[in-house]
């Protein structure tokens, strides 16, 4: 087999690719190909995680196992979810798969003539179906460096498609696991100074007249890990101004130990610790992006991002559909149909 079967650049991604790449590295494809900012790197298909599940013997007895589990009997549930990572643990990786990502991984490098590290993330097949949520229940490791790392950490990531959280996420969810499968992102890493997360709308009211961005200093990890208290911006989406901003004190942060090759937990020194990790100028900037990515899929959008720290740019992590307000029937923002406001508001909102 080809390359191209186990591995899929970014750029080759789109929604069409869902059940090849998986919901978070087809929306990165989609991404850049909008001509957002967005890390290179590739995706490890669902089709080289099949092969690996059929030549390890794991998808045989996966099927035994989940067949007897009683759902609700924890006990029961984390025996069958150590013993198929126990599996995925022990076995190697097809030949052909290996050298795949070996390939993809050299490229991504390209002529730096050292390893670039990478973050290395599971993008799961149905985690951007309506109504299923598998954020937060599936891995990510950073800054990971060197072919060999590379491999084990695509492993890892096929070994968390059975933790005991994910199991029980896709029984209750009716998702088949025989049916389901997991691709993996191997995406360049970038040494943030700031980041965060954005709704392209208010998330404690649903208004959608705003942008609310939340950031740290460092990776973003913390945050999303509720470790930190981040500042909080809410932009106005029309006049793209700042209407709220509040810092608080930030004690860690997570940055990359270029020394020890890995991501550390560290203090944040005193000067910065209540200074904001965004500037309102860089906020209005987010907004702005944020509108160029909810308009790009026509629905309020949940955007992880990050400012390089080398370089000042900003650049898209992750984007996807926002899942609770944007469900709800919206009420008009002007009660009277056809109003001059209501058609201005509307082309205001768009731009």
């Amino acid at each position: 087999m080809t390359g191209a079967v186990h591995i899929r650049w970014f750029q080759e991604c789109n929604a069409s690719s869902t059940r090849e790449v998986g919901g978070k590295c087809a929306s990165l494809g989609d991404l850049i190909g909008a001509g957002l900012s967005v890390p290179p790197g590739f995706a490890v298909t669902t089709t080289a995680h099949e092969l690996f599940l059929q030549s390890s013997d794991v998808r045989g007895r996966e099927a035994e196992l989940l067949a007897s589990v009683d759902y609700e009997s924890l006990p029961q549930v984390t025996a069958a979810s150590q013993e198929l990572r126990s599996m995925v643990d022990r076995a190697e990786l097809p030949p052909s798969t290996a050298g795949a990502v070996r390939a993809a991984y050299g490229e991504l490098c390209g002529e730096e003539g050292a390893d670039v590290p990478v973050a290395v993330r599971s993008s799961a097949g149905a985690e951007d179906l309506a109504g299923a949520s598998f954020a937060g229940q599936l891995e990510t490791y950073l800054w990971v460096e060197g072919a060999d790392a590379v491999l084990e950490h695509v492993r890892r990531c096929w070994g968390g498609f059975f933790t005991p959280e994910a199991l029980t996420y896709r029984h209750r969810q009716k998702v088949d696991s025989a049916d389901e499968l997991m691709s993996v992102g191997v995406q360049r890493m970038v040494r943030a100074r700031s980041a965060g997360v954005m709704f392209t709308l208010n998330p404690v009211n649903g208004d959608r007249s705003k942008v609310v961005i939340e950031s740290t200093w460092g990776l973003g990890e913390p945050l999303v890990a509720g470790e930190v208290d981040p500042d909080r911006f809410v932009v106005d989406k029309v006049m793209l101004e700042v209407l709220e901003k509040s810092v608080s004190e930030k004690l860690i942060e997570h940055r990359p130990d270029l020394a020890r090759r890995r991501v550390v937990v560290a203090d944040v020194e005193e000067g910065r610790r209540s200074a904001a990790s965004l500037s309102d100028a860089e906020a209005v900037e987010l907004a702005r992006l944020g509108k160029t990515i909810e308009r790009h899929y026509g629905i309020p959008q949940d955007v992880e991002w990050a400012i390089d720290a080398d370089s000042g740019s900003l650049v898209v992590l992750q984007a996807r559909h926002e899942t609770v307000w944007s469900r709800r029937e919206r009420r008009p923002t002007v009660q009277k149909k056809g109003s001059a406001l209501e058609y201005v508001l509307a082309d205001l909102l768009k731009r």
